[in-house]
């Protein structure tokens, strides 16, 4: 099961993406279905299939976010954060060839589209990291092994 947890910035956009598609897109597109479906014939009508395809698809991503928002828990930085890792914490981790990853640990809804840098809480390297500090040894559980990573620096986003 996914966790329910989400940064205020994540809220945020989530929010913003559910007052757009409600407020701007779908009455755009709402205009074009019935504008397609006033010429007639809808079985060979391009316009009307696509914007209904396209309304359906919105319909359903306003019910997830509908659904998702209240139940999703807000964690704010909290300055007892400091020095270990916690959820919406930024990492950088470093193996032992030198590869270093940095990234934040947000909620799974969090990762997608343009979210750059960010990895779920559920993930594997977020659960082995968690509580740990900077200089600590961490091993990651993967599908070819243990790795072994190392902490170089942990920061929080402050408001």
């Amino acid at each position: 099961m996914k966790t329910k947890l989400i940064t205020r910035e994540g809220y945020n956009k989530l929010k913003a993406e559910h007052d757009h598609l409600w407020h701007e897109k779908r009455p755009e597109i709402t205009k074009i279905v019935t504008w397609a479906a006033s010429l007639g014939d809808r079985s060979e009508n391009a316009d009307y299939t696509f914007n209904k395809r396209l309304l359906r698809q919105i319909d359903r991503r306003v019910r997830f976010l509908r659904k998702f928002l209240p139940e999703v828990t807000i964690v704010d930085y909290s300055p007892q954060q400091d020095g270990k890792v916690f959820f919406g914490a930024w990492v950088e981790i470093e193996n032992e060839t030198g590869d270093i990853k940095k990234f934040r640990i947000v909620g799974p809804e969090e990762i997608y589209g343009d979210a750059k840098g960010y990895i779920s809480i559920d993930s594997p390297m977020a659960r082995a990291l968690l509580k740990k500090e900077v200089d600590d040894e961490v091993v990651v559980k993967t599908p070819e092994g243990d790795k072994e990573w190392f902490i170089n620096h942990i920061s929080y986003e402050k408001p």
